[in-house]
């Protein structure tokens, strides 16, 4: 069998035409490659050059020469996308977002990722918390950006944000014009609709309206649609409320425990990809930029690993 490098060999004698030429390029002695220039001929079973010289080659050379260039052709590309891959040039990265982080965070940093990695192709899956955890589980996304899942040995949680829950209802509703945070004694006559996309931890305020309420929805337009029409109030995370359309209001809640802890989830004993691990970089040192633009609630400690 003619090994890759001793293809090599005979390629770069026949380009330039002689051994000593070929010896300098290769850093290898004449003696060396006159060795396996013969190994190659005994191999195939001719005469590669029509001289010694080295300067002419056989009919049987000049198609070896052919096949030669395109195996070392192909194998150099693909040693470069090895080194492409394992700097995080080139690949394929699926994230899963909630939401309000798929809309209002991840698209500047995605601009900002892929002018670094022009040569990545990105997924990204926009779902809920549930269905973001459930789809870094299965292997279906390298990274989620979610709401803090319950304790699962399948994933790690690394905190990135707190986000407080808004009151949001119709901007006509006499809760706008309380000049304060909403206090859950306001909203003993109001109907509550339950955000389904959501989990909201036990606080009694909050529980008492959702024990009575009736009506639960997942999606965040049918909600805002709701309640600009009066037929009762909701909650949804601050970030959601960044661009309202008309109509609605949302508004800050006394509470100070309504909010949920937003972070990056990964499976556990799963090693990132290259392309991974760099977005997951772009992710923590961006967070700190969130938090103080957005006036987001920080959350200790940022680990950049």
């Amino acid at each position: 069998m003619i090994k890759l490098e001793a293809m090599r060999v005979f390629v770069t004698v026949a380009e330039l035409g002689n051994i000593k030429d070929a010896s300098d390029r290769l850093g290898r002695t004449a003696s060396a490659i006159s060795m396996t220039l013969k190994q190659i001929e005994e191999e195939v079973g001719g005469p590669l050059f029509e001289s010694d010289r080295k300067n002419a080659l056989t009919a049987l050379g000049a198609f070896m020469l052919d096949t030669g260039r395109e195996q070392i052709d192909a194998y150099d590309r693909a040693i470069r996308r090895v080194h492409a891959y394992a700097q995080s040039r080139i690949g394929q990265l699926t994230v899963a977002s909630v939401p309000s982080v798929a809309a209002n965070l991840v698209p500047p940093l995605l601009h900002r990722f892929i002018d670094d990695h022009p040569g990545v192709e990105i997924e990204l899956i926009d779902t809920d918390s549930r269905s973001v955890r459930q789809q870094v589980e299965q292997g279906n996304a390298d990274l989620g950006i979610a709401g803090r899942p319950r304790s699962d040995a399948l994933v790690s949680f690394q905190p990135l944000f707190g986000d407080s829950f808004m009151l949001v209802c119709s901007s006509e509703s006499p809760l706008t014009r309380l000049g304060r945070p909403v206090e859950w004694p306001d909203l003993q006559s109001e109907v509550l609709i339950l955000n389904g996309a959501v989990t909201i931890g036990d606080v009694p305020g909050y529980r008492t309206l959702a024990d009575k309420a009736l009506i639960t929805v997942r999606n965040v337009t049918s909600l805002l649609a709701m309640a600009r029409e009066g037929l009762g109030v909701t909650l949804l995370p601050k970030l959601t409320t960044i661009h309202l359309p008309d109509g609605v209001a949302a508004l800050e809640l006394a509470d100070a425990r309504m909010k949920r802890e937003v972070g990056l989830i990964e499976r556990n004993n799963v090693r990132r990809s290259p392309v991974a691990a760099a977005f997951r970089q772009s992710v923590l040192t961006e967070a700190a930029a969130w938090i103080e633009e957005l006036a987001l609630d920080p959350v200790e400690p940022l680990e950049h690993q």
